[in-house]
């Protein structure tokens, strides 16, 4: 099984040769493989802290381990497609993964995969907060 590098690698690796329109359109294909929350989710998004603040788009994130791998649960709004393929991706390349790999996620990720200047300063500063809140909410559960 691959790493959580490897595995956001392979993913940028599909974003490096496409033009705006296709990362947005990449990006969107992500979004649809975001699981829906679980009643008990649900249940939780309204009575915790589970929101990303930083962010102008209401996305709510979960970082969880079981049986020390790590689980991103989150949800994003409907109307915040690139948002939810973003959160997606993350998901895709944490989830299984030892909660320690977390911690390698690379600042440089919407840099890395072009999407900083496609999707704009604003929206950009908003996503760098989610892989913040992801890395430090993984690097509480391994701590403690």
């Amino acid at each position: 099984m691959t790493s959580v590098t490897d595995r956001l690698d392979g993913i940028i690796e599909e974003f490096t040769d496409l033009d705006s329109r296709e990362k947005l359109q990449l990006l969107v294909d992500f979004a649809n493989g975001l699981p829906p929350l679980s009643p008990q989710h649900a249940a939780r998004k309204a009575a915790d802290n589970g929101r990303v603040h930083e962010c102008q788009t209401p996305v709510f994130l979960w970082t969880e381990v079981e049986g020390g791998a790590a689980r991103l649960v989150a949800e994003v709004a409907p109307e915040a497609p690139t948002v939810k393929g973003f959160v997606a991706i993350l998901a895709e390349a944490i989830n299984g993964r030892p909660v320690a790999e977390v911690a390698a996620i690379s600042d440089e990720m919407l840099e890395r995969m072009g999407l900083a200047e496609v999707l704009g300063m604003l929206r950009a500063r908003g996503l760098r907060a989610i892989v913040a809140r992801v890395k430090r909410g993984f690097a509480e559960r391994a701590a403690g």
